[in-house]
């Protein structure tokens, strides 16, 4: 069902998982011009004491459906496991939902992206992705350098991001390629968005990519391990909680606990070393343009920070940024003196302050203020790089993005 969005814009939330509840369902209950009223989610005590964290009055559905058939809607948020965004997204949009913000990827794959793409040719809707990213001050200002021309003419994009918490992807359901897509797509859509954005005059044409799991292994447990005693099978359970450098325990209560868990089977702190995974804990992915440009994405989560380093290479200079330093920005020129471009302080919030200016701009999108600052078209691009790069280093070779779509028409 559809409703009019009014001074105060009705939400529902699909997901009440952590990124469902404590970004997107806190920073809605929040704000006087928009109320969360309804909740979906599978797993019944999850989505219970995620009503109850909001603290409003909220109807909760075990089915996703259910909740898009009988509420009037002006917003919807799909925050579930990536496999099911393009499931949700267009059972939303079946509904009469106007306002759609999935979070990242689109999808996990091209063939269901297009299928979205062609849902939303028919109905009169919005449809906005979580690209977080997109809202830092510094990537905002790094895009306005480039189509300055401050740098002359791109050439060159690289990216390396380390990320300490990376390898809890090993312990929940990210882990596997048939859930996520692979962390190419997972991880790997917000980098290769901001690729494209920054890059607005290209298309990819052309990936390739590395990647493997070095680290986290059964032959890599960084402890003896007792005969007769084994090790996990998660570390709410596991007999050498008190030594492992990686024990990481459920967390995020209410939402996650054991109760939540024996209630639907899922444990999102299995043995980082020993769960049956299917996707890498390092690796990097090459991607060309059609306009001459390349960019390199490393990601890398055995290490003990998390921070995005920067560099920006055009024919007339050199940009170089790092997320951990958000004010500043450093430029080379290729002729002339180096200098310092400051940048604003983000906001507090999640995401170095920009979840809550994604969130700002989903509100003010549903009130007509403005557009969404991501599309279909944007979620495509980005998953298209993502799959790419996943064939890359599982086949071993180059891929077409040809190969996934038409990217003369994308």
């Amino acid at each position: 069902m559809t409703s009019i969005a009014t001074d105060i814009s009705r939400i529902g939330i699909i997901g009440t998982g952590n990124r469902g509840i404590n970004c997107f369902g806190a920073l809605l209950s929040r704000r006087n011009d928009a109320q969360v009223v309804a909740l979906a989610d599978s797993n019944p005590l999850r989505m219970e004491a995620a009503a109850q964290q909001i603290g409003q009055a909220i109807r909760c559905y075990n089915e996703p459906e259910a909740m898009l058939k009988i509420e009037a809607l002006d917003g919807v948020v799909i925050t579930t496991p990536d496999f099911q965004h393009a499931r949700y997204v267009l059972a939303a949009l079946a509904a009469g939902v106007r306002h759609v913000l999935v979070d990242k990827p689109l999808a996990t794959n091209v063939a269901d992206a297009l299928r979205i793409e062609r849902t939303l040719q028919e109905v009169d809707a919005q449809l906005a992705i979580g690209f977080n990213m997109r809202h830092l001050p510094i990537i905002c200002r790094i895009k306005e350098i480039i189509e300055n021309g401050e740098i002359g003419d791109l050439m060159l994009i690289e990216n390396r991001e380390f990320y300490d918490g990376g390898r809890t992807y090993m312990a929940r359901w990210n882990r596997r390629y048939e859930w996520s897509g692979g962390l190419w797509v997972h991880k790997g859509s917000h980098d290769f968005d901001v690729f494209n954005w920054w890059n607005a005059g290209g298309n990819p044409v052309r990936v390739s990519a590395s990647a493997g799991v070095n680290a986290l292994r059964p032959d890599k447990i960084p402890f003896a391990v007792v005969p007769d005693k084994p090790v996990g099978p998660h570390c709410s359970a596991c007999a050498y909680a008190g030594i492992c450098p990686d024990y990481a325990p459920i967390s995020s209560p209410p939402l996650y606990n054991a109760q939540t868990s024996q209630a639907d089977g899922y444990w999102p702190d299995l043995c980082v070393y020993l769960s049956d995974k299917n996707t890498h804990d390092n690796g990097i992915a090459l991607v060309e343009y059609d306009n001459n440009v390349r960019a390199s994405h490393l990601e890398c989560f055995i290490c003990n920070f998390t921070d995005r380093f920067y560099t920006v290479v055009g024919d007339r200079g050199v940009l170089m940024a790092n997320l951990e330093n958000p004010t500043q920005i450093e430029l080379r020129p290729r002729w002339g003196e180096n200098k310092i471009i400051d940048v604003p302080l983000p906001d507090a919030g999640g995401h170095g302050g920009a979840d809550p200016l994604l969130v700002e701009n989903f509100v003010a999108s549903i009130q007509g203020q403005r557009l969404p600052s991501s599309n279909v078209r944007d979620g495509i691009r980005s998953v298209a790089v993502g799959q790419a790069a996943e064939i890359a280093w599982r086949e071993q070779r180059t891929v077409e993005v040809s190969e996934l779509l038409d990217t003369t028409v994308i």
